[in-house]
């Protein structure tokens, strides 16, 4: 079978790991790399060994498949021309900075019969997936991501930089409409919000706390679910997982096994397996852009109250 032609459109700290991961990848072939830092793009070049680009349009004609990993103003644009140029998208989160610019992408694909995934890493993490057939009808659900101050994806607020992840994987997880979304943020270090924190209840009465920070000393990234008679707690970070459960008057705990794996490596393993097999990404289009409306809501109402 013939190799997938794979490009990368931006190559800084995130984009040059998509760029090494694809080059591992079997059944695919990493044919070019892009970025405006002529600088960064020579380094990585000499260490991959691939054909490099100053102007994302030269890749057309050249690839199959792109991962765009470029500022978030940019991913519209960029994805829109190569969607037009019949070329398979990878969008990093955030997907957009608007939802009109999210539905032109999406009807794009749809017309151009092309893969558009959203990359939302958290969906691909093991202990995650170990503890998808346990969930059932959650109750209340618990998140926390902290990170650093993190010097880059500064062009967005907490909300659509970190707390997306979590939104996105509730929204999966609480089969209901949502009735009522509060929110409130600071900001510290950057005009936008920091530090965010938002509570969703679903019309099925489920409740979710979700907490979002980019100054803390330390990196968490921790969901607790509450179910009846069960309460599974998850820490992406460490890729550990534990079930608690009610038995008779005790309470048991049981830490579920979990072969540690490369969440970007899966998910890029996905996106190509999704394109040549012609499948919908676990993370497509239009389920990003479900996270991505809640996202906004998020954002707006903690603008308008004004706390920046």
């Amino acid at each position: 079978m013939e190799k997938l032609k794979v490009g990368v459109v931006g190559v800084g700290h995130l984009g040059s790991i998509h760029a090494k991961i694809y080059k591992e990848i079997p059944n695919c072939s990493l044919t070019a790399i892009c970025d405006i830092d002529k600088e960064r793009l020579s380094a990585i070049s000499h260490v991959l060994a691939v054909p490099t680009y100053s102007d994302y349009r030269e890749l057309f004609g050249k690839v199959d498949a792109v991962s765009v990993v470029v500022p978030t103003k940019l991913h519209r644009k960029i994805a829109f021309d190569l969607l037009k140029h019949k070329i398979h998208t990878l969008v990093e989160k955030p997907f957009t900075l608007t939802l009109k610019e999210a539905d032109s992408l999406i009807n794009e694909a749809k017309k151009e019969k092309l893969i558009l995934q959203v990359g939302h890493l958290e969906r691909f993490n093991s202990a995650f997936a170990a503890t998808l057939k346990l969930i059932k009808r959650p109750r209340f659900i618990e998140c926390h991501r902290l990170s650093p101050f993190p010097n880059r994806s500064l062009d967005v607020g907490a909300v659509l930089d970190i707390m997306i992840h979590d939104i996105d994987i509730i929204l999966g997880l609480v089969s209901s409409k949502i009735k009522k979304v509060e929110s409130v943020g600071v900001n510290v270090l950057t005009k936008f919000e920091d530090i965010a924190n938002a509570r969703i209840t679903f019309k099925n009465g489920c409740v979710a706390n979700l907490t979002a920070s980019r100054v803390s000393d330390e990196a968490m990234r921790k969901i607790r679910i509450f179910q009846e008679d069960t309460y599974i707690s998850l820490d992406y970070k460490e890729a550990k997982a534990s079930v608690y459960k009610k038995v008779g008057k005790k309470i048991t705990k049981e830490n579920l096994p979990i072969e540690k794996e490369q969440p970007l490596q899966k998910e890029l393993q996905s996106f190509v397996d999704c394109v040549l097999r012609k499948k919908e990404p676990l993370v497509s289009g239009s389920v990003a852009r479900e996270a991505m409306a809640v996202a906004l809501e998020i954002q707006n109402q903690i603008w308008r109250k004004k706390i920046l």
